[in-house]
C-alpha cells in the first residue's frame, strides 16, 4: 500500500516533469530557423487549430521531446512517454514520425527519402504521413503565430491524468 500510494503521488507530478523537460528544448536550434521548443509548440498549435483532439495535440507537442536524450532515436523516447495516455494510432505516429519526416529532407543528406515506404500498407501509414505533411514538416516558420506552452498545459494535464494503456491502466480505472 505504501508503494502504491507513493507511485500515485509521484505519478501526479508527471505533467510537471514533462513540462520541465520540454523547456530544455528552448534555445536549441540544431540548425533550424526556430528552436526545438518552438517547433514542438508550433506543431501542436497547427494540430489544435486544425481541430485535432487533445490526445493528438499532446502527441504533436511531445513528438520531439526526446531530441535532447535520444539524438539517434528521439521518436522512440517520445513514443514511450505518451504510450500509456494515447491511442495505438497516436503512439505509432509518434514512434514512426522520424522515418516519415525524412521524406522531406533525407535526400538532401544523401539518404533514402523513401525510408517510410517500408511501412506502406500499415493501418496507420496514411495518418503518420499526414501528421508529418500538415504539422511536423510545416512547423519551422519563425513568423507563425504559435501558442505558448502555458496554452497546452491544461491539455497535457488532462491527457496524462490517467493511463489508458499498459499495466497501470487497469489500476487507474479501478480507483
Amino acid at each position: 500500500m505504501i508503494i502504491a500510494r507513493e507511485m500515485i503521488r509521484f505519478g501526479a507530478g508527471l505533467p510537471d516533469r514533462v513540462i520541465a523537460h520540454l523547456k530544455l528544448l528552448d534555445g536549441d536550434h540544431g540548425g533550424f530557423p526556430i528552436d526545438r521548443l518552438q517547433h514542438c509548440l508550433q506543431t501542436a498549435t497547427r494540430a489544435h487549430r486544425d481541430g485535432r483532439d487533445e490526445g493528438y495535440v499532446i502527441m504533436a507537442l511531445l513528438h520531439d521531446i526526446g531530441d535532447t536524450l535520444g539524438t539517434y532515436n528521439h521518436p522512440d523516447i517520445a513514443a514511450a512517454m505518451i504510450r500509456p495516455f494515447v491511442s495505438q494510432e497516436l503512439h505509432w505516429i509518434c514512434e514512426q514520425h522520424g522515418a516519415f519526416q525524412g521524406y522531406y529532407f533525407f535526400h538532401h543528406l544523401g539518404w533514402d527519402r523513401n525510408v517510410r515506404d517500408r511501412f506502406r500498407g500499415h493501418p496507420h501509414f496514411e495518418a503518420c504521413a499526414e501528421f508529418c505533411e500538415k504539422y511536423d514538416q510545416a512547423a519551422f516558420d519563425p513568423a507563425y503565430d504559435t501558442a505558448p506552452l502555458e496554452f497546452f498545459e491544461p491539455m497535457l494535464r488532462r491527457v496524462m491524468a490517467r493511463p489508458i494503456n499498459g499495466i497501470y491502466s487497469a489500476m487507474s480505472q479501478a480507483e
